[in-house]
């Protein structure tokens, strides 16, 4: 199900935003009152946008539009997105201005239908793979079996993540994310297991450099 907000993330309060943290982590959501104490199922796919400042042209080279924010204001609009919700979002894309309207030459797009086809037999590999254990999906493996004995990838293609886990620049939830990540990109190019270059890639769309 799809619920459009129509708005930048930073525009909700803090407190509105952090709420999403315990749906992203468990797939449920904890409601507590004083007689009444319940856990409902709330597995959700996000989708946030945000301007870099209030105005939109923070470091924006594109446009000849200066920012009119206060640095201030600019960090206290990114704020908002506190470091324990960006934790738990796995892509991070930053869409640049559209420069032209003219029309240029490209190769033809892949259809819905092409993609999802791509994306079933994804799905189908994973859940062969996943078939001795209770998950189907990358997303539903925890990340002590990502890491243990059984699903843990050979050192030469986890060594730039380590490195960065071993330094504080990555935590260990985001280090069970970008494996699954990994994983997924490994079963959409129909290969046995990700390798450094499928962990580069998912470290790059996390935003992080590779």
């Amino acid at each position: 199900m799809y619920f459009p907000l129509g708005a930048e993330a930073p525009e909700f309060g803090r407190a509105v935003l952090d709420d999403l943290r315990e749906p992203l982590e468990s797939g449920t959501i904890t409601i507590s009152r004083a007689r009444v104490h319940t856990v409902l199922p709330a597995k959700l796919q996000l989708v946030l946008a945000s301007n870099p400042c209030p105005c939109g042209n923070a470091g924006a080279p594109e446009t000849a539009l200066d920012c009119t924010c206060s640095p201030h204001t600019r960090v206290r609009y990114r704020s908002r997105l506190s470091g324990p919700l960006t934790d738990r979002i796995d892509l991070r894309v930053t869409v640049h201005r559209v420069r032209s309207v003219l029309q240029h030459a490209a190769a033809a797009p892949r259809t819905s239908v092409e993609l999802r086809g791509l994306v079933e037999r994804a799905r189908l590999r994973a859940r062969e793979r996943l078939a001795q254990t209770p998950w189907e999906l990358n997303s539903e493996v925890p990340g002590e079996w990502l890491r243990g004995e059984t699903g843990r990838l050979p050192a030469q293609a986890t060594a730039t993540i380590d490195r960065a886990l071993a330094h504080g620049a990555l935590t260990v939830r985001g280090y069970d994310r970008l494996l699954r990540v990994a994983w997924t990109i490994a079963d959409l190019a129909e290969i046995h297991q990700p390798g450094r270059a499928e962990i580069a890639r998912a470290l790059m769309l996390r935003g992080a450099p590779a």
